[in-house]
């Protein structure tokens, strides 16, 4: 056997001998891109403090990785199966490397956030090649199993990348939790040209460039009115933006309609099964990723635990994640997909709503029953929705496929933390205004209503002061720790809202199992006719 793989998927006349392999180096690249989010959490006071960062501008280092990793999946996944998807992963990888190589050396505000987004361009490579790799590279009887272990991945990146950043901040600096990715990166680049096959659409028209840029125009707006409206308030920026983006939509979706090979055929949405299925990776990631920045810093401003503590106690959530996986991958071909995603959607419901009940004298064994809830709900539910987007698309089509799923998942992220963090940080400080306004100067009550953490800068300031002293710090800190409880239990009922409309349209939009031997892509009404040739 060749040290390399270098024949092509399409040119196999039975299933790739190594695919397991190969799968492996596709979930190593799908961690570090996961994990440059959720590391960045528990990074986020130590960066705070050293680079003195005002709220906007950690909002920015964390989105400016958001923003062209949203906007460019689709188009990045078309040009990866149009030309070279290993290629693409490869590319990606170096890209994202580079990124993080810059973060790690960088000491000022601007280049951060301009390294976040050099690394989001990366990711936007990486995310839908590693999706379009393994559906061409695996037959159909095998590709749920196979996307389930990459959806496993994602719930594993959520609770290691804290644990990996926490680990090394306890002797580094916080330029060493972007250094996490770039071994890994290495070793996906050395395993892709080693295990994974070559691949590309075969007989693939142009690009749709115009298709493309009105995407990008689209959903970068889209995703910068979200971070800044809720946080930063709906001046003449998110609105202009908000007006954008819905303009943008409008002119995509009527250009797509009419070109001969859209980038995204929008017809597909009338597909309920591709529809509902996207729908429930949105809700899914909503709740997930806003339920968690905020219980993360319960855990560390709260409760007092440093990074390293804080990563451990998110682990539960990542088992919870393999369980559901294992569960899925028995019931979803005997039930079908609206089976497990449909009561996995409930389950996550559930544990946010369980969240309602944080007070000031909750514990960490409050957070663990939510956190087992929503890992099982993910690995019990994404699987199928993943299998099923993409049974949608042709094998022509695959990477944009992959694009379409990855988009989803990050609108929904990204919502979550903007939508549900402003809740919090609005019930925080109507909160705290009650419980020491008439106790603070003004000055200072301003600074502790910036964050959690600014509250708690201002009540060891006060116990250092000969105007204030240890009493009245005191007194501060159990304010704080009572308003930020406040504010994640109240953001947690409207977060659990949002969550059960969301299990309810994807009830009604998926359709029931259609016989009794049907599976999930048999579900999708375009099924792959190139999938004998692939396999």
């Amino acid at each position: 056997m060749p040290l390399f793989a270098h024949t092509p998927v399409e040119r196999m006349s039975e299933p790739y001998r190594r695919r397991w392999w190969a799968l492996l180096v596709l979930c190593l690249s799908l961690l570090i891109v996961v994990m440059a989010n959720t590391s960045l959490i528990v990074a986020a006071p130590a960066m705070t403090e050293d680079l003195r960062l005002s709220s906007s501008d950690l909002q920015w280092v964390i989105d400016g990785y958001t923003v062209p990793y949203a906007a460019l999946m689709l188009v990045l996944g078309a040009i990866g199966d149009k030309y070279s998807r290993r290629g693409a992963l490869v590319l990606g990888l170096l890209v994202f490397a580079g990124g993080s190589v810059m973060g790690s050396l960088v000491d000022e505000t601007g280049l951060v956030i301009a390294a976040r987004a050099v690394m989001g361009v990366g990711a936007a490579v990486v995310m839908p090649a590693t999706l379009s790799l393994l559906v061409a590279t695996f037959p159909k009887r095998e590709r749920a199993r196979a996307i389930t272990a990459w959806t496993a991945t994602s719930g594993l990146a959520i609770a290691v990348g804290p644990l990996l950043a926490g680990w090394l901040l306890e002797d580094h600096a916080w330029g060493s939790t972007f250094l996490i990715n770039v071994p890994v990166a290495v070793v996906a680049v050395v395993g892709a040209f080693v295990l994974v096959p070559p691949s590309r659409a075969r007989g693939m028209g142009r690009i749709d460039y115009v298709g493309g840029l009105l995407s990008i125009v689209s959903v970068g707006s889209l995703v910068y009115a979200i971070i800044e409206g809720p946080h930063f308030g709906w001046g003449t920026g998110p609105i202009a933006a908000a007006l954008v983006a819905g303009a943008g939509f409008v002119a995509f979706t009527l250009w797509e309609l009419r070109h001969p090979q859209p980038m995204l055929d929008v017809r597909k949405f009338a597909l309920r099964p591709f529809s509902g299925s996207m729908i429930a990776v949105l809700f899914f990631f909503f709740g997930a990723f806003g339920s968690i920045y905020y219980a993360t810093q319960y855990l560390q401003f709260v409760l007092g635990h440093d990074a390293l503590e804080t990563g451990v106690r998110l682990l539960p959530l990542a088992g919870a994640v393999f369980a559901g996986a294992a569960v899925t991958g028995k019931l979803t071909p005997k039930l079908g997909v609206k089976a497990t995603i449909v009561p996995g959607m409930v389950i996550g419901t559930v544990s946010v709503f369980l969240l309602t009940q944080i007070d000031k004298g909750s514990s960490y064994a409050d957070f663990v029953p939510s956190l087992l809830l929503l890992g099982f709900a993910i690995g019990l539910s994404v699987s199928p929705a993943t299998d099923t987007i993409m049974g949608s698309f042709p094998e022509s089509e695959l990477g944009v496929g992959g694009g379409a799923n990855d988009t989803s998942l990050e609108l929904g992220g990204s919502l979550g933390i903007a939508v549900l963090g402003s809740l919090l940080s609005t019930a925080y400080q109507d909160e705290l205004t009650g419980l020491a306004g008439g106790r603070l100067p003004q000055a200072a009550l301003d600074a502790a209503k910036e964050s959690v953490g600014g509250g708690l800068a201002v009540a060891e300031r006060i116990a250092g002061s000969p105007d204030g002293g240890p009493q009245q710090a005191r007194a501060l800190v159990d304010a704080v720790h009572e308003s930020f409880a406040h504010g994640v239990a109240h953001t947690s009922l409207v977060g659990g809202v949002i969550m059960a409309a969301g299990a309810l349209i994807v009830l009604l939009v998926l359709p029931g199992r259609r016989s009794a031997g049907q599976g999930p892509e048999e579900a999708a009404a375009e099924p792959r006719k190139e999938d004998a040739k692939v396999g």
